[in-house]
């Protein structure tokens, strides 16, 4: 998978990029990841790629010309599966959108700033638009990090157990279970026998139960959903 990222502060991209899960999918070359500064496109001689909004109301505006320009020499030079811009109005992403991202060639994500971007770029190139909960962020930065993250960490060959994965909460549609390692007791308190049996198919269904609780008291409307 390749991996392209615009935005107007590529220094925030530098240390969770280059540690941990990430760096190792770079290092494996299952991952390409690039990242773009949108100011080295701009025509404006002082490096803007902002500008005020038409009509009355604060907040600034990115522009288009940078980023469809940006956008023009990537698509010049390979052909991309989604456009993707960071937006609080966007669709939620969740692990569902994670797992079909996953399995996509070619991503581009627009990192968005001020009051958003230019509508009629949103109209003319993006594909997508997804949000990572209902706050607003100063930028899209940190929503293309974690998006980055649980998109990358399903594609095989990333994590040395890929099995793990697929027990994550949420794959299913439900929480995942309580976990535990050693020791088997902890200031009185024990690990449940159950985990300690080695019967595995009842260790299975102890944390399906586990996991169908937990998601009913936690999340009630994930719960509702379940068939």
């Amino acid at each position: 998978m390749r991996l392209d990222i615009l935005t107007i502060f590529p220094e925030m991209f530098e240390g969770p990029f280059s540690l941990s899960m990430i760096k190792r999918a770079i290092n494996k070359k299952i991952v390409e990841i690039h990242i773009h500064n949108i100011r080295d496109y701009t025509a404006d001689k002082h490096k803007r790629v902002d500008d005020y909004a038409y009509g009355p109301g604060a907040g600034m505006v990115m522009m288009i010309q940078p980023i469809a320009d940006l956008i023009d020499k990537l698509k010049s030079e390979r052909d991309y599966d989604e456009i993707i811009f960071t937006t609080p109005d966007g669709d939620t992403f969740n692990q569902e959108t994670a797992n079909t991202l996953s399995l996509k060639e070619n991503i581009i994500i627009l990192c968005g700033h001020y009051k958003g971007v230019d509508q009629r770029l949103r109209d003319m190139y993006i594909t997508k638009e997804l949000s990572i909960g209902d706050y607003v962020l100063t930028g899209g930065e940190l929503a293309a990090m974690v998006m980055s993250d649980a998109i990358i960490r399903v594609i095989p060959g990333v994590l040395s157990d890929e099995t793990s994965a697929l027990t994550d909460s949420f794959q299913s549609g439900l929480l995942s279970p309580p976990v535990y390692t050693r020791p088997p007791v902890y200031k009185g308190v024990a690990v449940p026998d159950i985990l300690l049996s080695g019967n595995d198919k009842e260790i299975a269904n102890w944390r399906l139960e586990q996991s169908l609780e937990k998601t009913r008291n936690l999340r009630p409307d994930l719960y509702e959903k379940l068939p």
